[in-house]
C-alpha cells in the first residue's frame, strides 16, 4: 500500500469522524439532524422548572416546535420557542409547562384556543400559567402528610389519652359504673318489645289489631273530610268577605252604600228624638205614659161602664141605653 492510498483512508476517516460528531451534536441539542424553518415566540415564567434547549413544543399534544433558547428577563424567566411555520397558534392559546411522565424532560405545552381568534404573530409574547411542578407537588404532599400525622395523633389522644382520661376511658367507666342500670333498661326494653310483639297495651293493639287499624284509619279520613269542609267554610267566608267589601248584599249596603248610612242616621235621630218626647209627657202618647190623671179617668170611666151594665138586666132595651148613657154623662 503507497502513501497516496494511505493518505486518502485517513482524509476519508477524519471526514466520517467529523460528520458522526456534527451529526450527534444536532441530535444532542434539537432532536433531529435538521433544524426545520418556522417563527419565533416567546413565552415568560416565573420558573422554567429544568426546561432547556431542544425541548418539544407541543400543541394540543402534538408537537410543533422545539424550546430555541432559555434566558433570564428581570425577575422572571423566558423560554424563546421556534414554532413550525406550517402552524398557527391562536392569540388566546395559553401555554404551560408540562411533564413528561415522572422521569421524562419537560416540555411546553399550548391548548388549541378559540377558532375565531388571530393567530400570534412572529416574536409576540404569548399567554402563560404557571403549574406546580414534582418537586412542590412533593412538597406539599409533605406537608399534607405531616398535617395528617398531627391530626390523627390529637384524634388518638382525644380517643384513648393517658392514664384512661381519653374519651374510650371514659365510656369504659361509665359502662362500669351503670351495668346494672344498663341492665335493667335492657330488661325493661325487651319486656316492652315482648308485649308489643304480643298485642298488649295500645301501642301492640295497634300493631297487631287490624281492626284497631282500620278504626284508625277511617278516623284519619274523617278528620281529613272535616278539614276539607273547614276549607270550604273558609273559601265561602272569603266569598262573602270579598262582596262585603266591594259593598254587594244588605250588609255590603249598609257598610259602603253612604246613603244608606245616612237613612240610618236619621232613622236613629227620630227614634231618639220619639223616645225624649215620651220621657218628657208630650203629646198624646207622652201623656199616656207620664200623667196619671188620664189613668184615673180611664178607671173611672171603666167603672161607671161595669156599673150601667149591671143596671141593664132588669131594663128594655131603650131603658137600657137611657140608663147607660146617663151613667156615662
Amino acid at each position: 500500500m503507497n502513501n497516496a492510498q494511505m493518505s486518502a483512508r485517513v482524509g476519508l476517516f477524519f471526514l466520517l469522524g467529523v460528520a458522526l460528531i456534527w451529526v450527534t451534536f444536532e441530535t444532542l441539542s434539537t432532536g433531529k439532524i435538521s433544524r426545520r424553518q418556522g417563527y419565533e415566540l416567546v413565552a415568560h415564567f416565573r420558573s422554567l422548572k429544568e426546561l432547556k434547549n431542544g425541548d418539544e413544543v407541543r400543541l394540543a399534544g402534538v408537537k410543533v416546535g422545539s424550546v430555541l433558547e432559555t434566558r433570564l428577563k428581570g425577575r422572571r424567566a423566558e423560554a424563546v420557542l421556534l414554532i413550525d411555520s406550517r402552524i398557527q397558534i391562536a392569540q388566546d392559546a395559553t401555554a404551560t409547562i408540562g411533564m413528561a411522565g415522572l422521569l421524562g424532560s419537560n416540555y411546553v405545552s399550548f391548548d388549541l384556543g378559540s377558532d375565531s381568534a388571530a393567530a400570534y404573530a412572529p416574536g409576540a409574547d404569548v399567554r402563560t400559567t404557571d403549574t406546580p411542578d414534582l418537586n412542590t407537588i412533593v412538597t406539599e404532599l409533605g406537608e399534607v402528610g405531616k398535617k395528617m400525622d398531627q391530626a390523627l395523633s390529637q384524634f388518638s389522644g382525644a380517643m384513648g389519652g393517658q392514664n384512661g382520661q381519653g374519651l374510650i376511658g371514659k365510656l369504659d367507666r361509665l359502662v362500669d359504673e351503670n351495668r346494672v342500670r344498663i341492665g335493667a333498661i335492657t330488661t325493661n326494653l325487651e319486656s316492652v318489645t315482648g308485649r308489643i310483639d304480643r298485642g298488649e297495651g295500645t301501642l301492640g293493639k295497634l300493631i297487631n289489631d287490624p281492626k284497631l287499624h282500620d278504626e284508625l284509619l277511617a278516623s284519619v279520613g274523617d278528620i281529613k273530610q272535616a278539614a276539607a269542609r273547614t276549607k270550604d267554610f273558609v273559601t265561602e267566608a272569603q266569598t262573602l268577605i270579598a262582596q262585603v267589601k266591594t259593598g254587594q248584599g244588605t250588609l255590603g249596603v249598609l257598610l259602603y252604600d253612604q246613603e244608606a248610612g245616612n237613612n240610618i242616621k236619621v232613622v236613629a235621630k227620630n227614634i231618639r228624638e220619639l223616645t225624649d218626647k215620651l220621657n218628657q209627657g208630650q203629646g198624646t202618647l207622652g201623656k199616656l205614659f207620664s200623667d196619671d190623671s188620664l189613668y184615673l179617668q180611664a178607671q173611672g170611666a171603666l167603672k161607671k161602664v161595669d156599673r150601667a151594665l149591671d143596671g141593664l138586666e132588669d131594663q128594655g132595651p131603650i131603658t137600657a141605653v137611657g140608663t147607660v148613657a146617663k151613667g156615662l154623662f
